[in-house]
């Protein structure tokens, strides 16, 4: 979607011969790191909702076109014509209107023969560079149309915005593609199938003809391929998965006479790929003109509500674990879900890859962590140094394939300046706030002394916010004091509740049932940060442990506060009671909580941050049916009733300890909230969220067309 480039800025100023030069270096550059999409992406295969097949039981089907660019290529249509009809193909010529001398004569002669004739755009260049741009060119473009009797049109470049294209007199539109990261507009469709792009508002829908064999610039004048192995290899595939072979050709770039041009190739190779097609695959093909294949389209897959969605480039920067950051991968794999390219910068955790890919999200770990901040200024130059990373990769990915999209989450709020570069070039950015900083902080620190920190944070915040296009926090409460205190419009910031996968932590896929034993176990799987609260859960196992004697409390991850709470677990002697395991995957969560009895939630503190705080934890002991003590705060009465949680007073372990004695003998509560819990899930959870995040997601992406 994103259209502005380096290159392209300059390209008017650059002589052709080094702008071949310059794009053949970048191409090669971007190479290696497009090769699990590029020429294969193999996600595309995947048929179209209630496919039924080609016509004539054709196992795929074969549309050969041609974009005419120069008068050169204008002067050569006929000897390529003769080939094809000498080899018993047909096909379609898109024509520069207004670029090229074209005679009305050669387009009878062409739809004499069985060729089609489409209109390639007014003059050789993007015409989305605004919408009145396009609106006046689409008035010509519509009168180019009906002069030569076409119904189909093609973008100059493969530039494309699907939603403006509806203004075109049209069948069929063949501007995109289904993968190809070279494109000056690399958002591919992700498919290798026709699709239906309906209308609304009275206009008409056309259907979209993506081409999915690699244009013969690309490999021959770019790539300086000698042979025809990445065309056999990509057809081959589409076959196999039996889908839409469209290729796209330029007589302009064809050696018809043996000159070799630095910007030719020998018209032998195109020859030698259709006696490929003709002699591998004689009677599989259904080999038809794209306005033929619009019209089946139209007939058979025309869907009113269905309208395939250009994916998008995603990349997500968090100073956190990824792996075990459960709300970044809610956002991640949803996007991945749906088509999207995703990739993820994060921290790397001791014995992590530095890159993989977790169910279809892209993970690049470019700089560890210990946690062993001693104090504000580790915390800093940790947080600085992350921003020096992040944004030198950024860049980089950048460079190589344009994101259309940066989702920055915070602790820090700075860090969504890593992503200047891409707001420069066009991208979208969301800073996703999931602590306040200047609150977590005094949280964290406090103190009066602490009171300027406060004002900086909060200046940070405000000028982060600003320079974001949206902002996602995750209360209501939070909400307005954030955009109150940063001066953030109501159109701007949005809330995104912190609810746990539901894929992931969903009772109903639990087969075991929960686990009944000698030991009644309380469970805590999070960080250990002082707000948290651990000191206080460990205080009240302590006063119960004399009356409970099989009480259990199993502890689950890591944080600045552990070496405190595993001194006082030394302290109070509770060493054969409360166990630390270190940090677990978070998918073997769920399973961990089906063998507990209780899971504690709490939060430290009087402060706003303790009151007004949400712990995702909570929600995941619902979503799994286990009962559940948490801190009575005003978030947690704002969004829970009265018996879905047990409630404690803040900051209180007797209390703690009175809620713990009540579950324990009364296993009917326990039931009670067991119940309630999961009832607030089926109409609370993330699946809810993440709905309202990608229309966040595609209102801002929008906006980033061309």
């Amino acid at each position: 979607m994103l259209t502005a480039t380096p290159f392209s800025i300059l390209k008017p100023i650059i002589p052709r011969r080094v702008q071949i030069m310059l794009r053949r270096m970048l191409i090669n550059f971007k190479k290696s790191s497009c090769k699990d999409i590029w020429p294969i992406d193999p996600k595309s295969a995947k048929k179209p909702e209630g496919w039924k097949g080609w016509p004539e039981s054709k196992k795929f089907s074969l549309v050969l076109t041609h974009d005419v660019d120069t008068q050169r290529g204008y002067d050569q249509c006929h000897l390529l014509a003769e080939i094809e009809e000498r080899l018993g193909f047909r096909s379609s010529f898109n024509f520069v209107a207004e670029d090229l001398k074209i005679s009305m004569a050669l387009i009878k002669k062409l739809k004499e023969k069985g060729f089609e004739v489409g209109v390639h755009g007014i003059k050789h260049e993007n015409p989305f560079k605004s919408k009145k741009i396009f609106q006046k060119q689409a008035v010509k473009i519509n009168h180019y149309l009906k002069k030569w009797d076409s119904v189909g049109f093609r973008s100059p470049s493969m530039y494309h915005n699907l939603e403006w294209i509806h203004a075109l007199n049209i069948d069929y539109d063949a501007s995109t593609f289904d993968t190809d990261p070279f494109e000056p507009q690399p958002d591919g469709m992700g498919t290798i199938f026709p699709f239906w792009v309906a209308g609304d508002n009275g206009r008409q829908g056309y259907v979209e003809l993506p081409y999915t064999l690699p244009q013969d610039f690309l490999i021959f004048i770019m790539l300086q391929q000698e042979n025809i192995n990445i065309w056999k290899q990509k057809l081959d595939w589409i076959v196999d998965n039996g889908g839409m072979a469209l290729f796209i050709s330029h007589p302009d770039y064809m050696d018809f006479n043996h000159s070799k041009h630095y910007e030719k190739y020998p018209v032998q190779y195109y020859e030698e790929f259709l006696t490929y097609i003709k002699t591998k695959y004689e009677g599989l093909y259904w080999h038809v003109l794209p306005n033929q294949v619009a019209s089946f389209w139209k007939e058979n897959y025309a869907y009113p509500q269905k309208t395939m969605k250009p994916s998008i480039r995603v990349c997500m920067l968090t100073y956190s674990f990824y792996t075990n950051d459960a709300r970044v991968r809610r956002y991640a794999e949803s996007l991945a879900r749906r088509g999207d390219h995703v990739d993820v910068i994060a921290l790397r955790g001791t014995n992590e890859k530095e890159y993989e890919i977790l169910n279809g999200v892209h993970v690049y770990r470019n700089m560890e962590r210990t946690r062993n901040e001693k104090g504000k200024l580790d915390y800093l130059i940790k947080m600085l140094n992350f921003l020096i990373h992040s944004s030198l990769n950024l860049t980089k990915k950048h460079f190589n394939m344009p994101y259309n999209l940066v989702h920055v989450h915070s602790v820090p709020d700075f860090e969504v300046f890593a992503a200047i570069l891409q707001k420069l070039t066009g991208a979208k950015i969301i800073l996703d706030i999931h602590d306040p900083v200047p609150d977590f902080f005094m949280a964290k620190f406090g103190g009066v002394k602490n009171e300027k920190y406060y004002k900086i944070l909060s200046f940070f915040e405000k000028i982060s916010s600003n320079f974001a296009h949206h902002v996602i926090t995750v209360t209501d409460y939070w909400m307005g004091k954030i955009a109150e205190r940063s001066k953030i419009p109501e159109n701007k910031i949005s809330v995104i509740l912190n609810l746990p996968d539901i894929k992931m932590f969903n009772y109903a896929n639990i087969k075991e049932s929960r686990q009944s034993n000698e030991y009644f176990t309380i469970l805590y799987p999070g960080t250990i940060n002082k707000h948290c609260g651990l000191d206080i859960a460990i205080r009240a196992v302590h006063e119960v442990s004399k009356e409970i004697p099989k009480i259990k409390f199993q502890i689950y991850g890591g944080g600045p506060e552990l070496d405190n709470v595993t001194q006082l677990v030394k302290d109070l002697e509770l060493e054969d009671v409360v166990f630390f395991n270190g940090y677990v995957p978070l998918e073997t969560i769920p399973a961990i909580m089906n063998k507990a009895n209780l899971g504690i939630a709490l939060l430290a503190g009087l402060n706003d941050y303790a009151q007004q705080a949400l712990n995702v934890k909570l929600f995941e002991y619902l979503s799994m049916g286990l009962p559940a003590i948490a801190t009575r705060t005003k978030s947690i009465e704002y969004y829970l009733k009265e018996g879905t949680v047990m409630l404690s007073e803040p900051n209180n372990p007797s209390d703690v300890a009175r809620c713990i004695r009540d579950l324990y003998y009364d296993p009917g509560k326990r039931a009670e909230l067991k119940k309630n819990g999961l009832a607030f899930i089926e109409i609370n959870n993330s699946e809810i969220q993440m709905q309202k995040y990608l229309k966040i997601v595609d209102k801002l992406t929008e906006k980033s067309c061309p």
